[in-house]
């Protein structure tokens, strides 16, 4: 073994070609004319054209041509998409709970006493995104000072829940990856309704860790993972738009 994870998984391309076959329920990806089958053996078929032909382009580039080498890490899009087919679509229930739990500890909600200016960093870049969640869907949440664990109302958990359940399948994909990387839903709807971008979302999402190396200074192994978060929260972007276009 490899000792590489990303590289443990690697697999061997054994087509030429990836194309986009419209049917009578959407357009399937095809790969040298054999439609593309999920793990679990679903078509990958999608309803949004130009979803599908961004799913044909990344399986087009994976391996770079015919006996190269890709890994899932290759197919984001794809990932996301067979989520939505295989798990959500069936049953979308569990995907619901486990995004309305990311409300019961959301990050917006934890600050910190010290050091004063990301005290102040928090309560100005956090607080305008409770404030929208507020104006928006009535839900309001408690925030507490330090690390230990508050209980959020019934009330506005049941909201949450109700918020989620009105999400497509799609949009409840794409948030299944966005909202476990920033550590909040709140931000995850921010992106999902457009208000905000990717790069803006993972920059709210990890004012403490940038905060922290302006004041001790810059730490490679920490940027790196910061980096791979925002890569995360930009395919679930880049699905969002694409799995809403008609």
């Amino acid at each position: 073994m490899s000792g590489d994870p990303a590289r443990d998984d690697a697999r061997k391309r054994f087509w030429d070609q990836a194309t986009v076959e419209t049917l009578p329920d959407g357009f399937a990806v095809l790969l040298d004319g054999r439609t593309v089958r999920l793990p679990g053996g679903t078509a990958l078929c999608v309803r949004s054209a130009a979803l599908a032909t961004a799913l044909a382009a990344e399986w087009q580039a994976a391996g770079g041509s015919k006996g190269g080498v890709f890994t899932p890490a290759d197919l984001p899009l794809t990932r996301i998409a067979g989520t939505m087919l295989e798990r959500i679509a069936p049953d979308r229930s569990a995907t619901v709970a486990v995004l309305a739990g990311y409300a019961g500890g959301d990050l917006l909600c934890y600050r910190v006493r010290t050091p004063a200016l990301l005290v102040e960093r928090q309560r100005q870049e956090w607080d305008p995104w409770l404030d929208w969640l507020r104006v928006r869907y009535g839900i309001s949440l408690t925030v507490t000072e330090g690390v230990m664990p508050i209980a959020q109302s019934e009330e506005a958990l049941g909201a949450v829940r109700a918020v989620l359940d009105a999400l497509s399948d799609g949009a409840l994909a794409a948030l299944g990856v966005a909202v476990p990387a920033l550590g909040s839903l709140v931000l995850g709807l921010a992106l999902a309704e457009g208000r905000l971008t990717a790069e803006q979302a993972t920059a709210c999402a990890t004012l403490d860790e940038r905060t922290q190396m302006e004041l001790w200074g810059h730490d490679a192994q920490q940027a790196e993972r910061l980096s791979r978060l925002e890569w995360d929260v930009r395919d679930a972007e880049t699905f969002l738009h694409l799995v809403n276009e008609s």
